[in-house]
């Protein structure tokens, strides 16, 4: 059987939904049949990614317009190593999300990327159930695929769930969407023989209804969705998804809150990487320890200088910090996690907060020194992940470090 990578969008996008789906006949297997060809296939667990929501809408409030909202949620995908069970895989994710609202062109500083953790595990028929559920992914369940045989022209439904937050609460309502799918065409998109596939669904949620996570100030919504997807005849991936919008939000303060628009899915992939000489030149850095991970390649600063309790460096650092931004300079397109860690002192919210700070004072010195602020993601773990005994000073020093991840 030929095994069909339906890009990562299908991956993340599959969700354990059982409750909703049962009353259709639906796999996450993929039939798609033109020209006398068959495809078919599995869930095949993947490599990590990245994966990237953009959308583009311009924002109308109470029926006035206010402005354009261009948001762009990206992620790192990482795949956990094999375990014993061989039909499921574990994945897990650090999601940021850019954005901002202009009525100009005046252009204003974007802050440093925090990250939003997700993970999930992934079936060996495609389903998803999520472990931590912080919002992200925002589609799931889409696309999904028919168990029929299909050729141009047929269509077929399935039921999919959409998690959003119009107004940037941090509240997100998880919102069950039905999508009438449609093989339109075979086409060339840059070069490379494409499946044209059309997806439609409307926009019904009220208040109550939903036996999912929502903004209690959210009483309805209500709208249009049509998109159209690429997909690869070579690999069978998703090129690139395009989601026309047309929807309005209503809340309990009488608010009306319209985006008209497109939202644009698709996945990168890290570029590849001499990890050898990377590990080389920092492994020659008495003051960095170097490790592999499954996530790239993670170098701990267990020695940097902090004032107590304070993300601000101590006098020393430079020449540290020069040699790792002369590595990391380089890799332009390759995305790095900063990830900040304290000792356990009772005060988790404090830790918690200590930590990113620390994260961010970090990145903020490799930006200065020229290494691309853009495809930095900063996270703060507070005492959550300790790497040696907190009882002993010893283990409270050890545990008091910033990493930075390699992502590939």
């Amino acid at each position: 059987m030929t095994v069909i990578r339906f890009f990562s969008l299908c991956r993340i996008l599959s969700i354990n939904y059982k409750q909703v789906t049962d009353n259709i006949n639906m796999k996450r297997i993929i039939f798609l049949i033109a020209a006398a060809i068959l495809f078919s296939g599995q869930y095949l667990f993947s490599q990590n990614y990245s994966l990237v929501e953009r959308t583009d809408l311009r924002r109308y409030d109470n029926g006035k317009y206010t402005g354009l909202v261009s948001r762009e949620v990206r992620s790192f995908i990482v795949a956990k190593p094999d375990s014993q069970n061989k039909e499921e895989k574990i994945y897990d994710g650090n999601f940021y999300v850019l954005e901002k609202t202009k009525r100009n062109t005046m252009n204003v500083k974007r802050p440093l990327n925090t990250a939003i953790p997700s993970s999930f595990k992934i079936l060996s028929d495609g389903d998803m159930i999520m472990l931590e559920d912080n919002g992200y992914p925002s589609f799931r369940s889409f696309p999904s695929f028919t168990d029929k045989q299909i050729s141009i022209g047929d269509s077929w439904n399935a039921n999919a769930l959409r998690s959003c937050d119009p107004l940037n609460k941090n509240i997100f309502t998880v919102m069950p969407i039905y999508v009438q799918y449609t093989y339109l065409k075979d086409d060339v998109f840059y070069g490379e023989e494409v499946y044209v596939l059309q997806a439609k669904w409307a926009t019904r949620y009220t208040a109550g209804e939903s036996e999912f996570n929502c903004d209690p100030d959210l009483l309805k919504a209500s709208g249009s969705h049509t998109a159209t997807m690429n997909i690869s005849k070579k690999t069978k991936n998703a090129l690139v998804v395009r989601d026309s919008v047309d929807e309005t939000f209503f809340y309990a303060d009488g608010k009306q809150i319209t985006f008209r628009g497109t939202i644009s899915l698709f996945t990168e992939y890290p570029p590849k990487i001499d990890g050898s000489e990377i590990i080389k030149k920092l492994s020659a850095q008495k003051d960095i320890a170097v490790s592999k991970t499954d996530a790239g390649i993670m170098l701990t600063l267990s020695d940097l200088k902090f004032k107590s309790d304070s993300a601000e460096l101590l006098p020393g650092q430079t020449q540290l910090l020069d040699s790792i931004a002369q590595v990391l300079k380089p890799l332009e397109k390759t995305q790095f996690l900063i990830e900040g860690h304290t000792a356990s002192t009772g005060n988790e919210k404090g830790e918690l907060e200590l930590s990113l700070e620390r994260a961010y004072s970090i990145a903020r010195e490799l930006s200065r020194r020229g290494v691309n602020e853009e495809m930095i993601i900063c996270k703060g773990s507070g005492s959550h992940k300790p790497a040696a005994d907190n009882s002993t000073p010893e283990g409270r020093a050890k545990n008091r470090r910033v990493e930075i991840t390699i992502l590939e």
